[in-house]
């Protein structure tokens, strides 16, 4: 009889002390527990390695270098499983996160050649599903005409121990790219396939679209930057996209104000 595949959790945090919480909950509440979960401080300055400690499974490591990369690289490197997924600290799971991602690498060859990801729903607009199929569109199929496969989403992403091993030296550990893209290329290289599983979806707090305009453009812009780091031809429809995204985003404000107040003078 084969080992049962193990899955560690890492999860980057860099003051997430209003979304830690919810995301060791939904943890918690898992059908299927992972062996591990790892919460890397990337030097938050608030309560965020208090909440973390408070639960059992948590083990807490430090990365002093700034930077998502450099804490996600830490708790790769501390984790001891077969399965390395990935998370946001504002991820909340469905409760058979886990038990989905251990179900895709028993088959063998996903073990030896994949890795694999999620969608997700935002949880903190208006209308989260109609945006989280527009998103799907952009981040993943638009992604997959640009790059020739699916990307990673730092949101919900699960790579083997094996694959880490063999790309670890190779990312970009730069903070103006997007490094779940940039690990998705570097796999992609290596001969690793990316699964898109469609049917899952993690609630994700998303924290630019409310912010002002020019900070969101700014992060925007690290699509099609990462895009030129790999010398991409299609580099530009990053661009492209990213344009498409914030007037979509720019709209769903307008709309969801108007509707405030529209339903506001009826009450």
């Amino acid at each position: 009889m084969s080992k049962a595949l193990a899955l560690s959790i890492i999860i980057p945090v860099y003051n997430e002390s209003d979304h830690l919480k919810n995301c060791l909950d939904s943890i918690q509440k898992q059908t299927v527990m992972p062996n591990e979960v790892i919460v890397v401080d990337n030097n938050s300055t608030d309560d965020s390695v208090d909440i973390a400690s408070q639960y059992s499974f948590v083990k807490i490591v430090t990365e002093r270098k700034q930077g998502i990369a450099n804490a996600r690289n830490t708790g790769f490197n501390a984790a001891t499983s077969d399965i390395l997924g990935r998370i946001d600290s504002d991820s909340i799971l469905p409760e058979n996160w886990v038990a989905k991602v251990l179900d895709f690498f028993e088959n063998d060859d996903h073990l030896k050649n994949y890795a694999w990801t999620s969608g997700g729903y935002w949880y903190n607009i208006s209308l989260p599903s109609v945006y989280a199929w527009f998103s799907s569109q952009i981040v993943f199929r638009f992604n997959r005409f640009i790059l020739g496969h699916y990307p990673l989403w730092g949101s919900s992403m699960a790579i083997t121990r094996q694959s880490w091993l063999r790309v670890k030296r190779k990312v970009c550990l730069r903070n103006d790219i997007h490094e779940d893209l940039d690990l998705s290329i570097h796999l992609h290289h290596l001969g690793y396939q990316i699964t898109y599983a469609s049917g899952i979806r993690v609630n994700v707090y998303i924290r630019r679209l409310y912010s002002d305009f020019g900070k969101m453009w700014t992060y925007l812009l690290l699509w099609p930057r990462t895009l030129r780091t790999h010398k991409l031809n299609r580099w530009y429809l990053g661009l492209i996209g990213a344009i498409i995204v914030y007037l979509q985003a720019v709209c769903l404000i307008v709309i969801t104000k108007f509707l405030s107040v529209f339903l506001n003078s009826k009450t």
